[in-house]
């Protein structure tokens, strides 16, 4: 394929691409709606509920970072089709699963394949639209896929509940994940970085311990209470985890984790900020499914309908949030998002039985409008601006912010459910949109900017050393 491709090859690449986003997204969408299904099938309680979620954005969280940096180090196209398998095969596993504990193992299997999908393709798509407006509108069409996926997912993840049971979620993604996969072959050009980075075991393992502790310290402290030496046990863990990650990787010449992309505040204020709106989108889903249907008595299929509003809406402001980044850049959607998703928090907090269906929907569409504006400018701030030969790198670490935000809300907002309050669950998620508003003012000023470009400036610097041969530099 030539170095530059045609339009339509570029549209067919991205298209492609957006695919391994809507089979990943969807799976977590439709699967918080069947939720109260599986619970009673498979007798779970609400700690099972968290782990069926969690440990999917846990693993995948854990392995995007190697998936990343091994497509620029042995191809990206290679890596993708691999993940592709992998994601495909485990949900073929989850649809079989026999029992909980099965479910949650083969969801882990899933997630290892979907570490490959999402952040490689994005640094596809970053290779394949060279110029910056029209990477700016791909990128756009990509958040607005989260939004589709929004859109469909509880309505299919309901209807398909409702008709044929919880495991029919994952049999979708069999042939949504076949066609990617003869498509990828077909059409996706095959790039790599013009010099491979090397793989880091120790930091990938040290990512691990920290994310496994974390997630597992937040979900069983609801359970045998936070001052428990289990759960004193897991902070010391991942504070740990977490000291060795800061003093061992700025020693690599090509670590795991790329802690210089953090010197520039967009970067950063990206990463930040993808983390508290995907714990906002996790908790959110995670409380209102159970409440749908555990409160108010819905069955599955109902409660997809009644999700549809901010689901909508996320649609229809996804791609809106795209085209003003491309136009007037990222703080013009990212302030409207963050005051969006804590009007939803505020608006909910009194979320009862007898909650007027008017007030559910309002905070419904104040979520999807918050949701739908974030995520074009967190992608877009995390891959522009760097050398291409990181695509796959920040792409990566701007996906790992996502996953981890999510597993954290998932566990925030469950373990306070536990405890029996769902308001302030909705606190926590109104909390999430103020740190949105208060990091998109702050990181996409013009100090901050500045900060990007010495960034940039020093990455460019040290790949230039290091192919001379004078060391990585920094």
């Amino acid at each position: 394929m030539a170095d530059d491709p045609s339009p339509r090859r570029r549209f067919l690449v991205l298209a492609i691409c957006c695919m391994s986003l809507l089979i990943v997204s969807l799976d977590v969408t439709a699967l918080n709606v069947a939720l109260p299904s599986l619970q009673r099938e498979l007798d779970a309680d609400v700690s099972g509920l968290q782990w069926t979620l969690d440990v999917y954005t846990v693993v995948l969280a854990a392995f995007l970072m190697l998936s990343g940096s091994m497509a620029d180090r042995i191809g990206r196209r290679r890596v993708f089709r691999t993940g592709l398998v992998v994601f495909t095969a485990g949900s073929l596993l989850c649809a079989l699963a026999p029992g909980l504990g099965w479910l949650i193992a083969f969801r882990a299997v899933q997630a290892v394949g979907g570490s490959m999908l999402n952040p490689v393709a994005m640094s596809i798509i970053t290779n394949t639209f060279r110029e910056p407006r029209e990477l700016a509108r791909a990128i756009g069409v990509w958040g607005g896929v989260v939004g589709i996926s929004m859109a469909i997912g509880p309505i299919v993840g309901g209807a398909l509940t409702h008709a044929f049971g919880w495991r029919a979620i994952f049999w979708l993604n069999l042939p949504i994940g076949l066609a990617a996969l003869y498509l990828t072959r077909r059409f996706v050009p095959e790039s790599r970085a013009a010099r491979p980075r090397r793989v880091d075991p120790v930091g990938q393992v040290l990512v691990i311990v920290l994310l496994g502790s974390l997630t597992f310290g937040i979900i069983e402290g609801g359970h045998d209470g936070w001052g428990s030496p289990v759960i004193l046990g897991c902070c010391a863990v991942a504070a740990g985890a977490l000291a060795g990650l800061l003093l061992y990787e700025p020693r690599r010449a090509e670590p795991l984790i790329e802690l210089r992309l953090f010197r520039s505040a967009p970067f950063s204020g990206a990463f930040a900020i993808a983390v508290a709106a995907f714990a906002a989108l996790g908790g959110f889903l995670f409380l209102n499914t159970l409440y749908l249907q555990d409160t108010r008595g819905l069955t599955a299929l109902e409660a997809g309908l009644h999700l549809l509003p901010m689901a909508g809406t996320t649609l229809l402001f996804g791609p809106l949030s795209g085209q003003l980044v491309a136009h007037v850049g990222p703080r013009a959607p990212l302030i409207p998002a963050g005051i969006a998703i804590a009007a939803s928090g505020v608006l909910l907090t009194g979320l009862d039985a007898r909650t007027p269906l008017p007030v559910l929907f309002a905070g419904y569409v104040c979520f999807g409008i918050g949701f739908g504006l974030v995520n074009a400018p967190i992608t877009n701030t995390a891959v522009t601006g760097m050398p291409r030969s990181r695509s796959g790198v920040a792409a990566s670490i701007a996906s790992t912010g996502r996953q981890v935000g999510s597993a954290l809300g998932v566990a925030v907002v469950g373990t306070v459910l536990v405890a029996g309050s769902r308001t302030a669950g909705m606190w926590v998620i109104a909390g999430c949109g103020v740190v949105v508003l208060v990091l998109g003012v702050v990181t996409t000023g013009r100090w901050a900017r500045g900060t990007a470009e010495r960034a940039t400036r020093r990455l460019a610097a040290a790949e230039r050393d290091a192919r001379a041969g004078a060391g990585p530099g920094a």
